[in-house]
């Protein structure tokens, strides 16, 4: 399919332009495909994996339906979890840099309230948000959702996942009959269907392969006897494979930290990512796994839709996920941007109805493989190039990554090429420096001034 660019679309010439100055000419396929339906104000289903550019489509449409004149809330997009959100407020953000006086708000659940309730009182444009703070919001009367005429489910089949029914129905009720809704996902379960009839109005359904070869992935499947030899295959695959970047994926929660705090035993640069975790350890996670000071990500899948990552070279299923849908979602995560990457699934004689479903899904054959043996133990385990170093002090201190950059390389204390990302949230900064840099940045850090005071700082190790 040739690739057709921004211009054929009838967005603005301000649109258009930014998208340009962001680098953006050609659409993706999701984007080709739905973006033509939502700017003629059709309802609009899209399936397609992450990664594929459904975030710029419906983006892009909620911008062009947007009267910036009217300072109400007039678009709705509704995520499953924090870090979601957070990246799609960002996003939409970028897009609309062209827009002037453009007021884009995001309300979640794991961050304060006062806050949100300020930034409510002062109004916005466009309101992004996790269920359950969107409807806490919404009983409380400090949200109004009278003027909303395009409402976003983005990955919708995990919110159903995660029990969100009840806030969805209370937040669709609260919205105009008349609108446009947008609902996208990376897989199409039966409750995704119950859950279009009854907010959409004659949705048009847009499928979309993944936009990476999955032939760039090698993929290996492991049998394993109980739970005690999973975890060691693991640690063997990891060994054997020495990855720069992994992600495991867990069923549950509890199988999620079990397996990280025993990674952690043996000496990997490991994380847990899961729903019981408090959304400031969330945060440090993604934080370091980004920025390439945590080579293991163990992770659930629902917590795994917050990543936007493209150097990871290894995905562990450390069990067989429950829906094929799921399986292929997870090992999308590697051999991303033309890389290589390498495919992981432990499986027992207890999940054979999971392996039939997912060789029917695949129109393949599981044929197992024999894990790596027992020589890989005296494999020295591969750590993570770099170290984040977190400043108690953020944008409410008018600090910039320009200002931690200045202070590290000031007297050529480290070296420019030895410092990794910077970021710089509102109470908080983190920056990713060589391994064997880091101590030598966190006394500069420590001991000297940016913004003419000092700021506390520490390495983050788990």
């Amino acid at each position: 399919m040739t690739a057709l660019p921004f211009s054929s679309t009838p967005l603005s010439p301000a649109l258009l332009d930014n998208l340009a100055s962001l680098g953006y000419h050609s659409m993706t396929d999701i984007q080709a495909q739905t973006l033509p339906l939502i700017l003629a104000g059709k309802d609009v289903i899209g399936q397609g994996k992450t990664g594929s550019g459904k975030t710029a489509a419906f983006a892009l449409g909620l911008l062009h339906n947007l009267n910036v004149q009217r300072f109400r809330v007039q678009s709705l997009v509704v995520c499953p979890t924090r870090e979601l959100a957070d990246q799609v407020a960002v996003e939409i953000r970028k897009l609309a840099r062209a827009i002037h006086n453009i007021k884009v708000l995001t309300l979640c659940g794991g961050a304060p309230m006062g806050p949100q309730i300020g930034s409510l009182e002062h109004g916005a444009h466009i309101v992004v948000g996790t269920p359950g703070r969107i409807e806490e919001h919404l009983r409380k009367g400090r949200l109004s959702l009278d003027e909303v005429n395009t409402f976003v489910l983005d990955e919708a089949d995990r919110m159903l996942e995660m029990g969100f029914e009840q806030p969805l129905q209370y937040i669709v009720d609260h919205c105009p009959a008349v609108r446009q809704n947008l609902l996208f996902s990376a897989t199409y379960p039966a409750k995704i269907e119950q859950l279009a009839q009854h907010v959409m109005h004659n949705p048009e359904k847009i499928t979309v392969e993944s936009t990476h070869d999955h032939a760039t992935i090698e993929q290996y499947f492991y049998e394993v006897d109980d739970n005690a030899m999973r975890m060691q295959a693991t640690q063997k695959l990891l060994l054997h494979f020495a990855p720069s970047a992994a992600v495991i994926f867990c069923n549950t929660k509890a199988q999620c930290q079990e397996l990280c705090d025993s990674l952690r035993q043996c000496g990997f640069d490991c994380g847990a990512l899961h729903g019981d975790l408090e959304q400031k350890d969330r945060d440090r996670t993604l934080v370091r796994f980004a920025n390439q000071s945590m080579s293991v990500l163990v992770a659930t899948d629902v917590a795994a839709r917050g990543i936007d990552v493209d150097h990871v070279d290894m995905v562990i299923n450390y069990h067989i996920a429950h829906d094929p849908e799921v399986h292929v979602h997870r090992i999308g995560r590697t051999g991303r941007a033309g890389n290589k990457g390498v495919a992981c699934s432990l499986m027992s004689y207890k999940e054979s109805h999971k392996v039939n479903a997912l060789e029917d899904y695949l129109n393949t054959t599981v044929e197992p493989t024999d894990l790596p043996n027992d020589n890989v133990f005296g494999n020295p385990v591969k750590r993570a190039p770099m170290v984040t170093i977190q400043i108690d002090g953020g944008k409410k201190s008018k600090l910039r990554p320009g200002d931690i950059l200045g202070a590290l390389t000031a007297k050529d204390a480290v070296k420019g090429a030895q410092i990794g990302k910077i970021k710089v949230t509102a109470i908080s900064a983190y920056v990713a420096v060589e391994r064997k840099a880091a101590n030598t940045a966190l006394k500069v850090i420590s001991e000297g001034k940016m913004k003419g005071r000092q700021f506390r700082a520490r390495k983050l190790t788990k």
